[in-house]
């Protein structure tokens, strides 16, 4: 499996999401996703997904200019093993952002690679189980407003998803979507890191009575586990997190704090499919259910429903509610009435459309 090219590929996804774009420094987001393709001297193509939004051209130059001349040459068959050596190699330029999803993007491609040369599935190459689909929860964009947030809950519901994840910060948001929901579905919460403790308690004790299946991410910053497992302990909500942890020894002292009910190891963020699978194995150690952050209509999503077969019990996928115009791996990434198909194709078991590929690449 000799390399001869490594590239980092910037696209923006044509979305829409049912209410006003989110803004970054004060502009409508982009879907920007940053692909990496690598080919070997036999003409065998690998696609990764590194973590993208408007950090793209940071990870693109990581990529580029610390670790494409790396690979070049390169026969690397034991994945681990050479993404170890990489990060111990890069370690110094930092254990988390850019560098770290440059070699989650290369994680992912490498192991495309190897389950294309041996005729293999990645669910195959892992030993997982012959699931033939997941089911999905629709995460919700923030929308900001009790009309938008019924308005989305209904349509998500219209398309045949039986769970949802909101990103509201407001208790009345949450009690508009549970109205709309009723009590029987899952209704999740994911508040991305804004609060402190004292805060968190008080936003837990109203929103008790919409009955959440989990709160995700409420503690600010991310790797205080100590304040977050007094959450935890507080014991009338469980609690997910993990999306923002650096490495698996954080979801090591995460677990050890005993901080959360679920993990949520992100394929794009931490490092690949090598560490997700020590995430996997780590939650199994210990009896905590994983699930995956897996906002992605790339071969990050992919990725994830290959690694989701390793798990004792099926999770939920989550799955961006947005509706695409166009997009380069075409349905293998789109669900069905709330069910996503798991691919049986070697490899990640869909290469992404070159041609439409080209027509979305951010000219940099």
């Amino acid at each position: 499996m000799t390399i001869r090219s490594a590239q980092a590929i910037p696209i923006s996804i044509p979305y829409e999401i049912g209410g006003p774009k989110p803004t970054f420094a004060g502009i409508p987001r982009r879907m920007e996703v940053l692909l990496i393709r690598i080919e070997t001297e036999e003409g065998l193509v690998g696609w990764g997904e590194a973590f993208g939004l408007s950090v793209w051209p940071a990870t693109k130059q990581a990529f580029e200019h610390l670790i494409a001349p790396l690979m070049m040459g390169r026969d690397e068959t034991d994945i681990p093993a050479l993404m170890n050596q990489l990060q111990r190699q890069l370690h110094i330029l930092g254990r988390t952002g850019p560098v770290t999803y440059a070699l989650s993007g290369l994680d992912i491609a490498l192991w495309d690679l190897k389950g294309k040369r041996e005729n293999k599935s990645l669910t195959e190459l892992f030993g997982g189980k012959s699931h033939q689909s997941f089911s999905c929860y629709a995460s919700l964009m923030r929308y900001g407003t009790v009309d938008l947030v019924k308005k989305n809950t209904q349509d998500a519901l219209d398309k045949g998803f039986r769970a949802i994840k909101l990103h509201e910060l407001g208790v009345d948001k949450v009690q508009a979507a549970r109205e709309v929901m009723g009590l029987d579905l899952p209704l999740m919460m994911d508040v991305n890191c804004p609060w402190d403790y004292q805060t968190t308690i008080e936003m837990i004790d109203q929103l008790i009575p919409s009955e959440l299946y989990w709160l995700e991410e409420p503690i600010w910053p991310p790797e205080d586990f100590s304040n977050l497992a007094k959450v935890k302990r507080y014991g009338k909500m469980k609690i997910a997190a993990g999306e923002n942890n650096l490495s698996l020894k954080h979801f090591e002292q995460m677990i050890e704090a005993n901080a959360v009910d679920f993990i949520q190891p992100s394929v794009t963020k931490i490092g690949g499919i090598s560490e997700m699978l020590k995430i996997i194995a780590l939650g199994e150690k210990f009896n905590i259910p994983v699930m995956p952050h897996s906002p992605y209509f790339g071969p990050g999503l992919l990725a994830t429903l290959h690694l989701a077969t390793c798990l004792p019990e099926k999770p939920l996928i989550e799955y961006s509610f947005a509706t695409l115009t166009n997009n380069p791996l075409g349905h293998s990434v789109l669900a069905s009435n709330g069910e996503i198909s798991l691919p049986t194709v070697p490899g990640l078991g869909c290469d992404p459309n070159e041609e439409i590929v080209r027509s979305m690449t951010i000219p940099s």
